[in-house]
């Protein structure tokens, strides 16, 4: 299991100014990957499904990056001639 992250801010960091503070502790939260954890853990999923949608989600991602590179490779091609 991941540790827990603390996420704070700090008001020397923003010179006292609220909104920029609120943006920076949105941002930190984001990088975290906090409110998708609490998403994901909001229901109970079984094992196998948790699987399956791993499984789903890595397929997906290796087709967008195939053809990510096969676009590359064929800008290379027409820039080449």
């Amino acid at each position: 299991m991941k540790k827990p992250t603390h996420v704070s801010v700090n008001v020397k960091h923003c010179g006292g100014n609220v909104e920029k503070m609120i943006r920076r502790f949105i941002k930190k939260t984001k990088k975290e990957r906090i409110v998708e954890q609490v998403r994901e853990r909001r229901y109970y999923t079984k094992p196998a499904d948790a699987r399956r949608e791993k499984r789903r989600k890595s397929e997906r991602m290796r087709l967008r990056e195939e053809r990510k590179r096969q676009r590359a490779q064929e800008r290379r091609c027409r820039n080449n001639k």
